[in-house]
């Protein structure tokens, strides 16, 4: 039978300290849960010449891919309107103008998403 593995506690022999101004401790656990690591973990990361995964990037990707899913609908509702498809006769053009309002909502939404992506990179 496959026994569950168990995540071994390490044993350190050695601890450093790091005197720090309060607001420098404040940008680096920060930093630290937007990689999803504990502040020892992740100076010890960032000490040892890697670079942590940002989670925030991950959930940020996801927002964008609802996003992207939501703009393929609304312009798969635009092409079957413009396509005369009987299905979209009871389209008016009050209802079209809404769906394109709705896309440029989702465009902005989505620049909103990528502009905080850029700037959690800085």
């Amino acid at each position: 039978m496959n026994e569950p593995k168990t995540k071994q506690k390490r044993k350190y022999k050695r601890h450093l300290r790091v005197p720090v101004e309060p607001e420098e401790g404040e940008i680096i656990k920060d930093q630290a849960e937007k990689c999803g690591l504990s502040i020892s973990e992740y100076l010890r990361r960032i000490g040892l010449g890697y670079e942590p995964p940002s989670i925030v990037d991950n959930q940020k990707v996801t927002e964008l891919a609802k996003i992207n899913g939501d703009l393929g609908r609304l312009g798969g509702l635009l092409k079957m309107w413009l396509s005369d498809d009987r299905r979209a006769a009871h389209f008016d053009k009050k209802k079209i103008n809404e769906l394109l309002k709705d896309i440029e909502g989702t465009r902005t939404q989505m620049t909103e998403i990528m502009m905080k992506v850029i700037k959690s990179k800085k």
